[in-house]
């Protein structure tokens, strides 16, 4: 399974069982240099978790990662961020975990 399969499942799972918001932010893929300097200067910001969760008085911040795969340097400084600022950051990697921590 890939990243971006075990990121659908989670989705699907959210928004068919729980109350709240989820999604994604579309921070990867290439850009040419012209559109990454404007998402840089519009707000992008490299490392930040696949998905946000919001729900009642609970913003939640998780990163997929199948088996094997480890955080970026980027990854890992926005979740000491987001957690010196007091919310949860989670590093999932299964839909079962994912459930467990809704």
């Amino acid at each position: 399974m890939t990243e971006a399969q075990l990121q659908q499942q989670m989705v699907i799972e959210f928004r068919n069982n729980y109350k709240g918001l989820i999604f994604a932010v579309p921070n990867g893929g290439s850009r040419n240099p012209i559109e990454a300097k404007n998402l840089k200067l519009t707000g992008s910001l490299a490392g930040v978790s696949d998905l946000i969760v919001i729900q009642q008085n609970r913003i939640i911040f998780v990163e997929v990662k199948i088996e094997k795969g480890i955080q970026s340097d980027a990854q890992i400084k926005f979740q000491n961020n987001v957690e010196l600022l007091g919310f949860d950051y989670f590093l999932v990697r299964s839909l079962e975990e994912f459930k467990a921590i809704l």
